[in-house]
């Protein structure tokens, strides 16, 4: 299922979910600029690793460590990352930064995205592989439009078989789905 718009009309301009959207973009950018191993490195000095975060408790300088919550949120493993948490942003961001207003709205982004990657590092502590993206913050930002908007509902287009269908269908049920499309695309990875 893309979503392709919600029945919420923002009353002010969405400028700080306009400036998520273009941060994250210029940054992908530039990582399309490196080669294969540099981006590697990229993702494994910017990126949250697991096994080093928790290290953190252990006596090693937090700062380095602490900082790639921030960075990692940045950064984005493909277009297809890159892509779609940027238009479940454009689409759902813009009513919660009016609801919150703009310094309020990148505080709950940035926490929500620092949260999404402790989930993850509780699910695999011991893991080296680096987290990148900004799927925690989006994750808070859907959540924090279905808390604010409950009764929205939301155009979608969705493949059925070999054909693709226009449906509308309650926000609420939208991010159900796409909640539990996320748990099951994790458990599989």
């Amino acid at each position: 299922m893309i979503p392709l718009r919600d029945s919420i009309r923002s009353k002010h301009k969405p400028v700080i979910n306009w400036i998520l959207i273009l941060v994250n973009f210029l940054v992908f950018f530039n990582e399309l600029k490196l080669s294969p191993p540099q981006l590697n490195q990229l993702f494994y000095h910017f990126g949250v690793i697991p096994a080093e975060t928790v290290a953190v408790f252990n006596g090693t300088n937090p700062f380095v460590y602490l900082t790639t919550f921030f960075t990692a949120m940045f950064l984005h493993g493909g277009w297809v990352h890159i892509l779609g948490n940027m238009w479940f942003l454009w689409i759902f961001g813009d009513n919660v930064e009016d609801r919150l207003g703009h310094f309020r709205y990148l505080i709950f982004y940035l926490v929500t995205g620092i949260i999404g990657s402790i989930f993850f590092i509780l699910t695999a502590p011991d893991s080296r592989v680096p987290i990148v993206g900004a799927s925690g913050a989006i994750a808070g930002v859907l959540g924090g439009y279905i808390v604010s908007f409950p009764r929205a509902r939301i155009l979608a287009l969705v493949p059925i078989f070999f054909f693709l269908t226009l449906i509308e269908i309650p926000a609420v049920i939208f991010l159900a789905l796409w909640f539990f499309i996320q748990l099951f695309n994790g458990a599989v990875s």
